[in-house]
């Protein structure tokens, strides 16, 4: 049986400015509600268009998308033309299809010289926007001096559109025959392909179709803006660690250092080998044993590599002549298919690999060179969105389905200015795991509503969701050549339905005293340089690839999501971390004050009552420990609440961030002022604070935790936690309190035998017990 979240959040979305796009050459229509749906903000499956559906069809469709503010669509499917006539003037013909829906038009592209044209495509006019009760479709023949002249027209009753509900079928599109217009100058002829249908955002051709309410994009004839509008789903690459070992090398005759070297006379220069992969170069330190013509380094050299290994790894060998001055002695191309992928700790056997003289003749050298393959996270643990291994082999079994729903945003401000007048084109990128979605981009909107539901499968309860939402500039109707960020400060609020339905609650439970991540990271663990390093190759990947998707998803929006400027020095976030730091010393604070007010008699009744437990907890010390865990689980009982997290832009220091603060802040690095010696000592500055913001924000991060315990932040941590108290005073008010002392003191001391080289079950659970870093903005 499933095991649901109790909270789920659900929030209406803000209603949608509607503006009329008046078309060029429009004919007038009659504006009649009536016909349309009604209650297009009812969540129910079956209103207005789908009054006629079953029970079971309405059932279905909710249960699809249940979580989400049901939509009403028109679609209108152009397949493709036969018969058409050519042109008396051209003597050819160029045609293109029309879909007028009252004010709203929309076109196809033009097929030059083609009278069976194709274009198959799909158009969505939305139910909120339009008002008609007629759909018309025209066939016209582009003129590139004149005016396009109407080859022929259909018509339909939006109110006889058929109703489709998935799963169902996809409507097959028919042939309808052209009709003449008294205005056309060419008569009517030939066919159209079509398919009319009313459905809802369920629709699985809902992503790919040209909506309406993009009819003011500019730019061309449209089609390529149009396309940056679509909502899509991406798929990172999987990645990979790629542990390159330099061992040796044998018949190597580096040069002897040229002129004006340091080095003795006869000297071998200094030999360094290095390692290319893609874009990323790492070198070892000079080589440190060698004989007359063996070399030795016994280095090791980290990558992050992405499947399907196209780029392979560059070894190459060079000696330094001259200071300035290095000199390649030979190299290596290694396909990183030869490399076996590790999923334990298995030694791998070393190889050699022969060396190609490069620059001068000589007899071919040999190397040693093994290399090495494991698991890798591109996110950093406080907030990554999965900690899964690489290997599909090592994966555990889903413990749940999340659920969200992305509503809609209000109050939002304007982020560009067009034509003299201030628009937003806005769309939300959530990313778990290597999902990520992009919902479709509403143009010149300060409250889109968007109601696309998305689902993941969640492995570790333990992660982060993470969601931002960007302004799309590449419509053709703005300068500005990246997509901006919105929320930096407090600028509207994003209205979600998130729901997480776990599979089983003992399978969630366990997953506390289990390791975050996979066993080598701590049997082999990376250094912090190591993992700074990877985390900015695997970011520069993950941007690579996702940006060679249609649509694409910007470099400038995958380095937000991944949080790729955590680093830098932030004012704004430096305050943040400060607060946070505050907040949670104030505690202590506060039970000193406590204690200094007890000592003086501040309250009467209450020093009595602390005399008697001191002078009782004195006399019987056996008590001090089942009394203390006693009140932390009343604490935790007290503490009791139901509160989901939440971004807190109080928390954040977002509400009242200065405009000088977010300039700072979104400042490239290193700065573009033009003192140069005021561009050093700032750079240096926001380097040092940006290391002290990290170094705080981590300190507090444990310390939330620790106080997350009783707080109910994860009600199924602090139900552990609770019951764990209890199960302790019980036990230790049982057992002498000598005892207890004895056996934890030779716990503590145990022989390195009897340890073992994983994480415990309570550093795991604390691992996983959240913290405010995650609602941060």
């Amino acid at each position: 049986m499933a095991y649901a979240y109790p909270y789920v959040f659900r929030a209406q979305a803000p209603p949608v400015r509607v503006e009329d796009h008046k078309a060029k050459d429009a004919a007038p229509v009659p504006q009649v509600k009536e016909h349309w749906p009604a209650g297009g903000g009812s969540r129910s499956a079956g209103a207005g268009w789908l009054d006629g559906l079953g029970s079971g069809e309405s059932q279905r469709l909710a249960s699809t998308y249940d979580l989400v503010e049901t939509m009403h669509y028109l679609y209108v499917r152009v397949v493709k033309a036969r018969g058409l006539p050519a042109s008396a003037v051209t003597g050819g013909c160029s045609p293109y299809v029309e879909v007028r829906v009252g004010n709203y038009r929309a076109a196809t592209r033009h097929c030059v010289g083609k009278a069976s044209p194709e274009w198959n495509l799909v158009f969505a006019f939305s139910r909120d926007r339009v008002q008609a009760t007629v759909l018309e479709v025209f066939v016209r023949d582009r003129d590139a001096l004149g005016r396009d002249d109407c080859v022929g027209r259909v018509a339909f009753d939006i109110a006889e559109a058929p109703v489709r509900v998935p799963p169902d079928s996809p409507l097959a599109p028919q042939w309808y025959r052209l009709d003449g217009t008294n205005g056309g100058k060419m008569a009517a002829n030939g066919e159209v392909m079509l398919a009319v249908w009313v459905g809802t955002q369920a629709d699985e051709v809902f992503s790919d179709a040209w909506h309406a309410d993009a009819a003011s994009v500019l730019g061309g004839d449209g089609a390529a803006a149009v396309h940056n509008t679509r909502s899509k789903v991406y798929v990172t690459p999987k990645l990979w660690y790629l542990r390159v070992s330099v061992l040796e090398a044998q018949d190597v005759m580096p040069p002897a250092p040229g002129a004006g070297a340091t080095a003795d006379k006869g000297r071998h220069a200094e030999v360094f080998a290095k390692v290319q992969v893609g874009g990323m170069v790492l070198r070892t330190r000079p080589c440190t044993t060698r004989g007359p013509t063996n070399l030795a380094w016994n280095e090791e050299l980290v990558f992050a590599v992405a499947e399907p290994f196209d780029d392979p790894a560059v070894l190459i060998i060079e000696a330094r002549v001259h200071p300035g001055k290095d000199e390649i002695v030979g190299r290596a191309l290694l396909p990183l298919t030869l490399f076996e992928k590790r999923l334990d700790r298995r030694p791998v056997q070393s190889q050699w690999f022969s060396l190609e003289p490069f620059g001068r003749p000589a007899r071919p050298p040999e190397a040693v060179f093994a290399g090495r393959v494991h698991l890798v996270m591109e996110e950093p643990t406080m907030y990554a969105s999965d900690t899964r291994p690489t290997a599909r082999q090592l994966w555990r079994p889903p413990i749940g389905v999340l659920e969200v729903d992305v509503l809609g945003e209000q109050g939002l401000t304007p982020m560009k200015t067009v034509d003299g007048r201030g628009m937003t084109d806005a769309y939300c990128v959530a990313k778990y795991g290597q999902k990520w979605v992009r919902t479709r981009t509403v143009v010149d909107s300060c409250s889109p509503r968007w109601n696309e539901q998305y689902t993941w499968e969640v492995y570790d309860r333990c992660t982060v969701l993470t969601l931002a939402v960007f302004d799309n500039c590449h419509l053709g109707n703005a300068a500005v050549i990246r997509d901006q960020r919105i929320g930096k400060r407090k600028n509207g609020e994003l209205c979600l339905a998130v729901r997480l339905t776990c599979l089983s609650l003992g399978s969630v439970v366990r997953l506390y005293g289990q390791p975050l991540l996979p066993k080598v990271h701590y049997i082999q663990p990376l250094t912090v340089v190591q993992l700074d390093s990877l985390r900015r190759q695997a970011m520069s990947i993950v941007a690579a690839r996702l940006s060679r998707a249609e649509p694409l998803l910007r470099r400038e929006v995958v380095e937000y999501m991944l949080d790729a400027d955590s680093h830098v020095w932030s004012i704004r976030r430096s305050k943040a971390n400060f607060f946070r730091v505050t907040a949670l010393l104030s505690g202590a604070a506060s039970t000193a004050r406590w204690l200094a007010d007890v000592c003086r008699w501040k309250n009467p009744a209450t020093t009595v009552l602390v005399h008697v437990l001191f002078v009782t907890l004195m006399c019987f010390p056996e008590l001090i420990l089942p009394t203390t865990f006693l009140y932390m689980s009343t604490a935790g009982l007290w503490n009791y609440r139901r509160q989901p997290p939440h971004m807190d832009a109080k928390l954040s220091c977002a509400e009242a961030t200065h405009p000088d603060d977010l300039d700072e802040e979104l400042d490239t690095f290193p700065t573009s002022r033009p003192n140069a010696v005021v561009r050093l000592r700032y750079d240096r500055l926001r380097s040092v604070a940006g290391r002290i913001q990290t170094v705080v924000g981590d300190v507090a991060t444990q310390g939330e935790r620790i106080r997350s315990l009783i707080a109910w932040r994860d009600p199924r941590a602090t139900a552990l936690f609770t019951a764990f108290c209890l199960v302790a005073a019980a036990v230790l008010y049982v057992t002498p309190i000598r005892v207890v002392s004895l056996v934890f003191g030779l716990y503590v001391l145990r022989h390195p035998r009897f340890r073992g080289r994983m994480p415990s079950a309570a550093s795991n659970f604390f691992k996983r017990l959240p913290s405010r870093a995650d609602t941060m903005l």
